[in-house]
C-alpha cells in the first residue's frame, strides 16, 4: 500500500522500451487503442477508440479542453550579427508581449532585437526572470497568430524525433481557443463525426479552456513527491459547462474528463470555489494519491512519462496499483506511448 504522506517520485517509475513511444500520430484518428480501466476492481478490457460509446450511457457528459496550439517554435537571428536564435513562446503576457524560452539563452540579453522569417517577425528582449525564462515584445503587421501560423512550428515534446508532416495533427478537431504551448493530447482521438455521434445518443458535450503550458512535460526532480511545485496554467469554465455539469450531477450522470487538462480545470473550480460555477483563473493543482476527487467520474488520458506529475493525477483517481499494473499491461500489449499513443479510459 502507497503512504501518501511519504509517496517518493521512485513510486511511480515504469520501465518502457523506446519503441513503444509513438513518433507519429496513427490513421484515422480514432483508430487507436483504448485500455479499459475500472477503478473499482482493476479489471481492464483492450479496445478501440471508435468503440468509446459502447461504454458511455445516455445522460454522461464529456468535457473537453478546446485550447489551441499555437506553432510557438521560431527559428531567426540577432539584427546586429545574424547569429542564429531559436524562440519558443509560452505565453502571451499583454499584446505583444511573451514569455519565451530561448536558445542560446546568452545571446538573449535585455535589448537584444531578433528577426523571424526574413523579417516578418521581429522582436526586442524586455527582461529576464528568475527561472532564466525572457520577456520579448514582438513587432509585425497584423496578427502576430497569422504570422507564427506562416513561420512557426508545432512546439513538439522532446521524445517525437520524426518531422510533423501536418501541423492539424498536434491539434485537436475542436480545438478553437489558442494559446497553448502543447497539445491536450487525449483529445486528438476524436473525429468530427464522432463526436455527431456521441452527441446524436444523448450523451453531451462541453468544452472548458486550459492553455497547457511546458511544464506539462517537466520531470518531477524532487525525490519526495510533496516537495515538487506545480507550474501555473490558465483556465477557463463557461457559463453552459457549469450549467450542464451542475445538471448531469443532479440526473445521476457521470462527468467524465477528456484529458488531465480538463481534469485539473473542473477540480480546481470545485477545489477553490467549492462548487462548479463559470470562472477563469490560474491553477496550479497538484493531484496525486489521497487526492478526494469533487466533480470526475470517469477521465479518458493518454499513457504518461514515468515519474510525471500526470501518471500522478491518473493514480489518484483509478488508484495506485490499478495504474501501476495498467501501464504494465499496457507495455506488455506493445500500446503507443505519450503524445500520438494510445489511450486510457477510466471508469
Amino acid at each position: 500500500m502507497l503512504d501518501t504522506n511519504d509517496m517518493k517520485r521512485s513510486d511511480f517509475w515504469y520501465d518502457l522500451p523506446e519503441e513503444l513511444i509513438a513518433q507519429t500520430p496513427i490513421e484515422p484518428r480514432n483508430a487507436s487503442r483504448m485500455l479499459k480501466l475500472d477503478r473499482a476492481t482493476g479489471e481492464t478490457e483492450h479496445c478501440r477508440f471508435y468503440n468509446l460509446c459502447d461504454h458511455l450511457r445516455k445522460g454522461d457528459l464529456l468535457v473537453l479542453n478546446d485550447s489551441r496550439v499555437i506553432p510557438a517554435r521560431i527559428y531567426g537571428e540577432k539584427e546586429d550579427n545574424g547569429t542564429f536564435i531559436e524562440f519558443l513562446l509560452l505565453e502571451q503576457r499583454e499584446n505583444m508581449k511573451w514569455e519565451i524560452l530561448c536558445r542560446p539563452g546568452k545571446k538573449a540579453k535585455v535589448g537584444t532585437r531578433f528577426s523571424f522569417g526574413g523579417g516578418k517577425l521581429r522582436a526586442v528582449i524586455t527582461d529576464i526572470l528568475e527561472d532564466g525564462n525572457r520577456i520579448a515584445e514582438f513587432e509585425c503587421e497584423g496578427s502576430i497568430f497569422a504570422v507564427l501560423d506562416e513561420i512557426g512550428q508545432m512546439p513538439l515534446p522532446p521524445y517525437i524525433k520524426e518531422k510533423l508532416q501536418d501541423k492539424e495533427r498536434y491539434q485537436t478537431v475542436y480545438s478553437h481557443e489558442l494559446g497553448s504551448a502543447a497539445a491536450p493530447t487525449a483529445g486528438l482521438h476524436f473525429t468530427k463525426e464522432m463526436l455527431a455521434d456521441i452527441e446524436s445518443r444523448g450523451i453531451n458535450i462541453a468544452y472548458v479552456t486550459l492553455h497547457v503550458g511546458l511544464g506539462t512535460f517537466r520531470p518531477v526532480k524532487e525525490d519526495k513527491v510533496l516537495d515538487h511545485k506545480m507550474h501555473s496554467e490558465h483556465y477557463e469554465l463557461p457559463e453552459r459547462t457549469a450549467r450542464l455539469i451542475n445538471e448531469t450531477k443532479a440526473k445521476g450522470g457521470r462527468v467524465i474528463a477528456v484529458g488531465t487538462t480538463s481534469c485539473r480545470t473542473l477540480e480546481s473550480v470545485a477545489t477553490f470555489k467549492g462548487e462548479i460555477v463559470p470562472c477563469e483563473g490560474y491553477t496550479d493543482i497538484f493531484i496525486y494519491p489521497g487526492y478526494e476527487f469533487k466533480v470526475l467520474d470517469g477521465l479518458i488520458t493518454n499513457f504518461h512519462l514515468p515519474e510525471s506529475t500526470l501518471i500522478m493525477l491518473v493514480s489518484a483517481f483509478a488508484g495506485y496499483e490499478n495504474t501501476m499494473n495498467a501501464y504494465k499491461i499496457a507495455v506488455e500489449e506493445k500500446y503507443r506511448f505519450f503524445s500520438f499513443g494510445d489511450c486510457m479510459l477510466i471508469l
